[in-house]
């Protein structure tokens, strides 16, 4: 086995534990950590395949433990943010935006933890639907990191940890899919992004079902707190990214 091959099943490995442990997460794990391998735009490629993969496996593993109706708003509503996403891509402040996101992420995760009234949605709201699957859209057109603004609306429905890991994958699912719909228009999915794929599974097949363990073994207090840890990194990687 070449140092290559080890390095991209182990990032995977890792990338995808995280994923089915937890719901969302491991593209933020596996691109910064390929990029120091393989050029960029084979690795974006490559970790959406792979989320599809892991995607397509929850659903049919755990499909009664999906919100539905949750996840089929916060669909429609994330592709009305897409196209403010790639606008903002092409033409915004990446430093001002990554930045307010990661400001807002911090700040949210840690009145989480601390406030003794949390405010929670007893049922589906269009308006918090259409604010987070919109800001969905707009923040993984622009960067791809479309996963935080779901895990918001997740909390304030108190979503228990299954619950979370299924309902994120009925999104990601569709969402993957138009992604390397894309990605194969414009040409980027290329004959390295399939070739390093197939080098993956091995890694990726066994993460899905250890995390999956895991994840049934999380008790809710503790699965929420893990979630809140992961919303402060995540802020604190763009702040990181945005003052580079």
């Amino acid at each position: 086995m070449d140092i290559t091959t080890f390095y991209i099943l182990t990032i995977f490995f890792i990338a995808t534990l995280v994923r089915s442990t937890f719901g969302f997460g491991e593209s933020l794990v596996a691109v910064p950590l390929l990029i120091l391998l393989i050029p960029l735009d084979i690795a974006v490629p490559l970790s959406v395949l792979v989320s599809i993969t892991v995607a397509s496996v929850i659903v049919v593993q755990d499909r009664k433990q999906i919100h539905l109706n949750s996840a089929k708003w916060l669909i429609v509503f994330a592709v009305l943010g897409i196209p403010i996403g790639l606008f903002l891509l092409i033409y915004g402040n990446g430093t001002l935006v990554k930045s307010g996101l990661g400001i807002f992420l911090i700040l949210y995760a840690l009145y989480s933890m601390v406030s003794t009234r949390k405010f929670r949605l007893a049922s589906d709201n269009k308006g918090w639907l259409f604010i987070c699957g919109f800001l969905s859209g707009v923040f993984g057109g622009a960067y791809g990191i479309n996963g935080p603004p779901l895990v918001v609306y997740g909390n304030m429905r108190n979503w228990t940890a299954k619950h979370f890991r299924a309902t994120l994958q009925a999104y990601f699912l569709p969402a993957g899919a138009v992604g390397m719909l894309g990605y194969w228009y414009k040409g980027l999915w290329s004959p390295a992004v399939t070739h390093y794929f197939f080098i993956a599974l091995p890694a990726v097949i066994p993460a899905i079902f250890i995390g999956r363990s895991l994840n049934r073994k999380l008790s809710h207090g503790a699965f929420l707190n893990y979630i809140y840890s992961g919303l402060i990194g995540i802020g604190l990687l763009l702040l990181y990214q945005s003052l580079r």
